[in-house]
């Protein structure tokens, strides 16, 4: 029994080893669909392979890898698992064939429903959910089977108590491997998003700075020409322009020096319904010009220290992105909601625009990366690099047609 079960875990850990080998560097390069398949390819091979107790019975580990899946992808990813059990369960043949279908369309009706609750949760009650619905499962397979026994003798009892130890203990072991890969790839692109703000920071800071005073200069110049009595019309319309495209320039110098360290002229510390407030008003007559109507809600009390003209900036930029991703639709609702949990300032902003693809949300916040025709990518940096100054956390949720909401945290 001890081979075999060690057998069925190496089997179970197949799927978690090549992940580890060939995409743990490259989350977004792989398909859902080669993760399914190695699923299935696992679940086959412990039906292959079952285990045999010393007191007659036989189990396997199929529906660890059942269950995972349709916790993690839902109904749309666990259908083929379910087809493929059952059609190679027909095939073997031989008693509980016709028990077995009955089990899985059970399981593949029931546990998929709580996907998108489980996908919520965080690392620890992910595990733990798991393991939760895998002792309920392989239980309420035992009642079914102590239906059909009628008596229920010690070996009834042991198979009970190998089943469930078994089952539970192997989805609690694969299920802290996967979450430890997930937590992994996390904290691997959360350093180098860090890296890359720091990089565009220093060089925004000295740029900016050595560019602003030879601008601040031949400004002056240029003010000072322009009140000259010796030079004509003509001449003035030139300076002028000169002028203009020294402020448009200015303008420019000024928004990189938001990726720059915090101003401390600018620091408050608050909970910011003043700042919330402000860039509301400020975004509203852009919205109506889109046809958008701005839901707006505040209810908070708790403070955090922070550049008050970088955090106006970061959220007029993603509010503006917001009505912007709903022209396409001729307008929609956009979902301001700014509210507090566990020490934490929520920031929600929802909009009901075109949506984008999980690459996208991927390479959000990355230099120069834009889903916008004429976009720069310079707005969704910005956001980025305020955010993390403050030691915020974005969550991005978005599906193609339906809109995106934009999840910030910031703890106090």
């Amino acid at each position: 029994m001890i081979e075999t079960l060690l057998i069925n875990v190496l089997f179970l850990l197949f799927p978690v080893l090549i992940v580890l080998i060939f995409f743990e560097n490259r989350p977004f390069s792989y398909n859902k669909k080669i993760l399914v398949l190695l699923s299935v390819v696992t679940m086959i091979l412990c039906i292959a392979k079952p285990i045999k107790l010393e007191i007659g019975f036989i189990f396997d580990l199929r529906y660890v890898p059942f269950i995972i899946v349709a916790l993690f992808g839902g109904y749309k990813n666990v259908v083929s698992l379910y087809l493929i059990l059952n059609i190679y369960r027909f095939y073997i043949g031989g008693d509980g064939t016709m028990q077995s279908l009955l089990f899985s369309t059970a399981v593949f009706i029931l546990v998929p429903l709580y996907s998108k609750r489980f996908l919520k949760l965080n690392s620890k009650n992910r595990i733990i959910m798991a393991t939760v619905i895998s002792f309920f499962t392989m239980g309420f397979y035992l009642i079914i089977l102590s239906r059909i026994m009628g008596s229920l003798d010690r070996q009834f009892w042991l198979l009970t108590f190998d089943a469930l130890t078994t089952y539970v203990g192997v989805t609690s072991i694969i299920m802290i491997l996967l979450e430890q890969i997930i937590t992994n790839i996390k904290n691997r692109d959360r350093i180098l998003q860090s890296e890359r703000l720091n990089v565009v920071s220093e060089l925004a800071a000295s740029v900016s700075h050595e560019i602003r005073n030879p601008l601040t200069v031949t400004s002056g110049f240029l003010q000072l020409l322009y009140k000259s009595t010796n030079i004509s019309l003509e001449e003035k319309g030139y300076v002028e322009l000169s002028l203009q495209e020294l402020n448009r320039a200015e303008k420019i110098v000024s928004d990189y020096l938001l990726f720059a360290k915090p101003q401390s002229e600018n620091m408050v510390y608050s909970n910011m319904r003043e700042e919330s407030e402000y860039t509301r008003n400020v975004i509203m007559p852009y919205a109506a010009i889109h046809k958008v109507e701005v839901i707006f809600s505040f209810n908070n009390s708790l403070n955090k220290s922070y550049d008050r003209n970088q955090l106006q900036q970061c959220l007029i930029n993603l509010y503006k992105n917001g009505i912007e991703a709903m022209k396409e639709k001729g307008g929609g609702s956009l979902f301001i909601e700014i509210s507090e949990s566990k020490q934490n300032i929520i920031i929600s902003i929802q909009d009901t625009g075109v949506g984008m693809t999980k690459e996208e949300i991927a390479r959000l916040g990355k230099p120069y990366y834009s889903t916008k025709e004429e976009g720069t990518g310079l707005g969704m940096l910005m956001v980025y690099s305020t955010i993390h100054k403050v030691k915020g956390n974005i969550e991005v949720n978005s599906e193609k047609g339906k809109g995106t909401t934009f999840l910030i945290t910031i703890p106090t």
